[in-house]
């Protein structure tokens, strides 16, 4: 019995230092790889605001577009047509970009907005010696709103009389014989439009001048298109102007408006009431009110 005893035991023994041994040689147990923390990239949002040289004017200056929103309609607005003699056009469309910038989400999303603040760079030099963006604590104290100082093309050309539409060597402004070029589009700023406009396809353009406080419908060889002349209701009745659908004051040929009517896109001028004065209340009022026109 003292036998089976001491064998028991010396098994129970040898169990004991085999278990150990193991447990002395078993393998380390695998830490688990960290978590990565770093968070995922997030794919860049496309942007809503951007800016493009579209074409240089006569004297080498260039001429901008600036975008809104990402929608797949388009909507043009252009400034400065007539540079220096109708500046605050182009400050309304300086004031109307800060506006856009900050109020993206008043862009409905199926819109984006163009905006060209100044088409005639070279006019708006003659009359302030501003390059760059247009300021107006910079207009000189010398009267621009009668002599007509910078409302042409370094060329002498009337720009608003280059475009394809009835075009003529020669065409008036208010009694007066203007140049419109040796062709159509013979004039950079003129084709730079032309080009902008073929390459956006807008729904429909809006182009602020001054002074008349009407706004315009558009026409050439066929008539008024019938939306524009929704354009012009919508935009003069928020805008508190009066709407004019088909401009008699005087023979005009190879106007902007009137080359976008014969290619079927609505178009209209809004002569704005002042040469001094943006109008800005009455001009946002149009504006958002082409945007809720042309908006889902």
């Amino acid at each position: 019995m003292t036998n089976t005893i001491k064998i028991f035991a010396g098994l129970a023994g040898l169990i004991l230092i085999g278990g150990l041994v193991l447990w002395l040689t078993r393998p380390a147990p695998e830490v688990p790889a960290p978590v990565d923390t770093i968070p995922t990239p997030i794919a860049p949002v496309t942007p809503t605001t951007t800016k493009s040289i579209i074409g240089q004017s006569v004297e080498g200056r260039d001429i901008e577009a600036y975008t809104y929103g990402t929608g797949e309609s388009t909507l043009l607005f252009v400034g400065g047509i007539h540079g220096g003699y109708e500046w605050n056009s182009s400050l309304l469309a300086y004031e109307m970009m800060d506006y856009l910038e900050d109020n993206l989400n008043s862009i409905p999303s199926n819109l984006t907005v163009h905006i060209i603040p100044n088409l005639n760079p070279d006019g708006l030099f003659a009359a302030t010696r501003l390059e760059g963006e247009f300021k107006a604590s910079h207009i000189l104290s010398y009267d621009m709103h009668t002599t007509g100082e910078g409302r042409f093309n370094a060329n002498g050309v009337d720009l608003n009389r280059n475009f394809d539409c009835k075009w003529a060597p020669e065409s008036s402004w208010r009694g007066q014989t203007v140049s419109a070029g040796t062709a159509a589009f013979s004039e950079p700023e003129a084709a730079a439009l032309r080009d902008y406009v073929i390459k956006t396809s807008p729904e429909a353009v809006v182009f602020w001048h001054s002074k008349a406080d009407n706004v315009y419908a558009s026409e050439c060889e066929d008539g008024v298109l019938p939306e524009t002349l929704t354009v012009m209701n919508a935009y003069a009745e928020a805008g508190n102007y009066g709407a004019v659908p088909s401009f008699d004051a005087y023979p005009v040929t190879g106007d902007a408006e009137g080359w976008l009517a014969s290619i079927n896109i609505p178009a209209i001028t809004v002569e704005l009431g002042s040469r001094t004065s943006t109008e800005w209340e009455q001009n946002l009022a149009g504006t958002t009110d082409i945007l809720d026109l042309y908006g889902k």
